[in-house]
């Protein structure tokens, strides 16, 4: 039996951001199994606004910060901000740094402890070596979509947008003391796990429906939010959310991605509305694009369009953040959007982390630049 899923539509583009970071060892800079000892403080606290935003994720090296319902980038930054405070006061009593790459580069994943939850551990009871592999961490962030026919046609259009957002974002070039060559490894990585990776381009959402029943009735999923995509469908929360980027090291490239989106979600919205959508990119072109920036990051030539174009990744964003200018003056974050360009003009995280790899050749000074970058 197919059942209906509700899609609990935002009467605006509100936004919200999920930030996961490593926990590290402020000697060793190896990753730490001490989220336990630091939920257990932040109870402490009794302060139920900073709980709300101080979430537990699959392994005990790993705490993700999120925000409440925002209406600009800078109020969720400003929200992130006061979070992240707590949280490094609690590591420094702690003895452990926040490390915000995507992967960690010289980390064994035997020795990491699982947290303590029904559902992560029937997670790695079925998956395994991967599940257990799964040492990174990411941004996501939350649009909200005022009707439910609209959001399989956002989802779907992000997708011509996904190497761009991950060529910008890209910090997770090094796995288990090696270069993987990957401008982004975790995005290789998280594509192993069942429902995860990207999604199917459904058009209609009966479809989504008749998907996830089929998921529920095979025993895949038992929750909607167990479909782990790339770009998914959030029907409690009313948004689209965008998993696609790497950890971010700092706030300021963080807020950049996070205005992009936004003005992406909202632009496409406006398209959607007029009747102006491109035609959207086939599931082929779409998988090669992820492929090409995890490979080469700010570095690759990605397909435009539908019609096999093809341009340099950091080329097309320069148009794209021109043509956006209109819109991000509407949403108020016209600074953060401009910051993208900081980015693409300068060396994205991953090159940071090469560079000083090359010079040092020691992976604890990598560790040492991450932390170094979310600053104080």
């Amino acid at each position: 039996m197919i059942e209906a899923i509700e899609f609990r539509g935002s009467p605006a583009p509100t936004i919200g951001v999920e930030w996961e970071f490593a926990l590290v060892d402020k000697v060793t800079g190896d990753l730490s199994n001490s989220a336990a000892a630091l939920f257990d403080r932040v109870v402490e606290l009794d302060d139920p606004a900073s709980q709300g935003r101080i979430h537990k994720e699959l392994l005990r090296n790993t705490v993700e910060l999120v925000t409440g319902i925002c209406t600009t980038t800078a109020e969720a930054m400003a929200d992130l901000r006061r979070t992240l405070g707590v949280v490094r006061g609690i590591g420094d009593d702690l003895g452990v740094n926040l490390y915000g790459g995507g992967t960690h580069p010289f980390a064994e994943w035997s020795t990491q402890q699982l947290t303590e939850a029904p559902r992560y551990a029937e997670l790695i009871e079925r998956t395994q070596w991967w599940g257990r592999q799964m040492l990174i961490w990411g941004v996501h962030v939350h649009v909200g979509i005022d009707r439910r026919d609209k959001v399989l046609p956002i989802v779907n259009a992000l997708l011509a947008y996904y190497p761009h957002l991950l060529a910008i974002s890209a910090s997770s070039p090094m796995w288990s003391g090696q270069d993987t060559g990957y401008a982004s490894n975790r995005a290789m990585m998280f594509q192993q796990l069942p429902t995860a990776g990207l999604p199917f381009q459904f058009s209609q959402w009966g479809e989504f429906e008749a998907f996830v029943a089929d998921q529920k009735t095979t025993g895949i999923i038992d929750h909607v939010n167990e479909i782990r995509w790339d770009i998914r469908p959030s029907p409690r929360l009313g948004t689209v959310e965008v998993r696609v980027c790497d950890g971010a090291t700092n706030v300021r490239e963080l807020e950049a991605i996070v205005a992009l989106i936004h003005c992406l979600v909202v632009d496409i919205d406006a398209q959607l509305t007029a009747g102006t959508l491109p035609r959207e990119m086939a599931p082929w072109l779409v998988q090669e694009n992820k492929w090409r920036a995890a490979r080469y990051g700010l570095d690759a030539v990605i397909i435009q369009d539908a019609d096999c174009n093809e341009r340099l990744v950091t080329d097309d964003l320069a148009d794209i953040l021109t043509r956006l200018e209109p819109v991000a003056r509407r949403l108020d974050c016209v600074d953060e959007l401009a910051s993208v360009a900081e980015i693409t003009g300068g060396r994205g995280s991953y090159q940071r982390q090469r560079t000083v790899f090359e010079r040092t050749g020691d992976m604890r000074d990598v560790v040492a630049l991450v932390v170094h970058e979310l600053g104080r």
